[in-house]
């Protein structure tokens, strides 16, 4: 009987080759983000080139093929990127859209599954099961493609809070249905399948909602000793909120995604160092996830899927997705032109890859096909839909003008003296530009005690007049801390008579 070979144990120096190969892919994959503003490519497609670089057909010739710790990785990888999704998602914009954006992840989401499936088994030859999967798998569409190439383009509010809502809401039913294709067999009841589907988006919803709100009223109403320790507890919170709607039988994507809009709505303190280390784990997160999935792919592997790939992706990007589009926005009253920019707004990301990976690790038949497909199909139509998204939203007059700028508040909360720190930055088109300080009105109990402006403070007088580009230190207690910031933010709105015009604070910390 041959014995076992024993496994090399890391060691230190092993440790030190990783280190440094992982900091040298992270430097390489950050230039590549300078590279990817300039092309207007999103960034996904240079990390999944560092990937495949690194892979047994590239220069670095490493193997991998563990299609089950790829899975796991890529999951943990999601958590973190929607938090950071739903954290920076601005519950003003998302609000008039969200009806929209339901239907699009449910009715929108099921049409393209049709629709995609049945091309693939008419027109490829799939079975229906593998068709199937590959419907559900490429149904999915991901905010950080579609906002990475439409960053230098603003869009009115609906639009974007309708793509917003949509890329953060259909990950779950998706995550659902390849779940469901991949480990049993044929689906005899559909009633039953959709009733599941339905539960565990209620519970995952109902317990992101909870944890969201339990976490934001504990962060507001209890002094941490460090700044430094607010970003840590809000994602702590958010991936808590998935691993709680997972164990519950429950949507973990949908209830971590809402967990961090409710965080992120909820004027939290030190909220630019925590959404400053959201978006950094955000990065990283996507970083890992792409060069780990270029790694598993195997280039020469891929020819023979190509143009079974390409006709698919035809199918979801000119039939699927505008007919889900039309379908689901009946109801609404939205103008053709922007019907059409959300049909070529589908950019398919990091989520399709990963669910690939789900009928691998269940056995599935052809499975390293559906994978290879689906590689394929998002490398392809993210290099075609992604630098035409802006071309195309100049040619359907979408847009076109600077989005205003919101006031940036951070809040230190000072525990022994039962108050507040307010630090004001304004920005470039605030109206509280030319504003005196008497005329800011704060309520009793607060005050300006700090102006900095071009690098100098100094304390001002009731008849000093702010500059753009100043930033105020403004000391508050804790019964009036809320009014004082919704009154600075009225004022950056609507000028110093913006109670008059009815103008109110009520907005999102950016």
């Amino acid at each position: 009987m041959r014995a076992r070979r024993k496994e090399r144990p890391l060691t230190v120096h092993h440790l030190n080759q990783l280190l440094l190969i992982c900091s040298l892919v992270l430097l390489v994959a950050v230039a590549a983000v300078r590279i990817s503003s300039r092309s207007g490519l999103p960034s996904l497609l240079l990390y999944l080139g560092i990937g495949v670089a690194m892979g047994q057909d590239g220069i670095g010739d490493v193997h991998f093929d563990n299609a089950e710790l790829t899975q796991v990785i890529g999951y943990a990888a999601l958590v973190v990127i929607l938090a950071e999704g739903g954290l920076g998602t601005k519950w003003k914009e998302v609000r008039p859209s969200l009806a929209a954006a339901a239907v699009l992840s449910t009715v929108g989401v099921a049409v393209s599954v049709g629709v995609t499936a049945a091309g693939a088994h008419y027109l490829v030859g799939l079975e229906w099961r593998q068709a199937l999967i590959i419907g559900a798998v490429v149904s999915s569409t991901d905010a950080a493609a579609v906002f990475s190439v439409l960053r230098k383009v603003p869009l009115p509010s609906r639009i974007t809070g309708v793509l917003e809502a949509e890329s953060g809401f259909n990950d779950a039913p998706v995550v659902i249905l390849v779940v469901a294709f991949s480990t049993a067999g044929p689906v005899d009841h559909w009633y039953v399948l959709l009733g599941e589907i339905a539960l565990e988006l209620a519970i995952g919803a109902a317990l992101g909602i909870a944890v969201g709100w339990l976490g934001a009223y504990g962060l507001r109403h209890v002094a941490l000793p460090a700044s430094g320790l607010y970003p840590i507890a809000v994602m702590a919170i958010a991936v808590a909120a998935y691993a709680a709607g997972a164990m519950a039988h429950g949507s973990g994507f949908l209830a971590v995604y809402l967990a961090s809009m409710v965080l992120g709505n909820a004027r939290l303190p030190h909220w630019p160092a925590t959404r400053g280390f959201a978006e950094g784990l955000g990065w990283l997160a996507q970083i890992g996830m792409f060069v780990l999935l270029g790694l598993l792919v195997t280039p020469h592997d891929l020819l023979d899927d190509t143009w079974h790939a390409v006709l698919i992706g035809l199918v979801l990007t000119v039939v699927a997705r505008p007919l889900g589009v039309v379908l689901g926005m009946l109801p609404f009253r939205l103008p053709w032109q922007e019907k059409a920019l959300l049909s070529w707004a589908g950019l398919r990301g990091a989520v399709p890859i990963i669910l690939a990976t789900i009928p691998m690790v269940n056995g599935v038949q052809d499975s390293q096909r559906i994978f290879n497909i689906v590689f394929v199909l998002v490398v392809v139509y993210t290099l075609i839909q992604g630098p035409t998204l802006p071309w195309l939203a100049r040619k359907l007059r979408i847009g076109g003008g600077s989005a205003a700028a919101d006031l940036g508040i951070e809040s230190a909360p000072l525990e022994r003296l039962r108050g507040h720190l307010l630090s004001v930055e304004i920005p470039e088109d605030s109206r509280l530009h030319g504003v005196e300080v008497g005329e800011l009105r704060l309520p009793a109990g607060s005050a300006v005690t700090l102006v900095v402006r071009g690098g100098e403070s100094f304390v001002p007088l009731p008849t000093t007049v702010l500059r753009r580009d100043d930033e105020l230190l403004v000391v508050a207690t804790d019964p009036v801390r809320d009014a004082a910031e919704k009154r600075l933010r009225a004022i950056s709105r609507g000028g110093k008579l913006a109670s008059w015009l009815g103008t109110d604070g009520e907005t999102h910390q950016s």
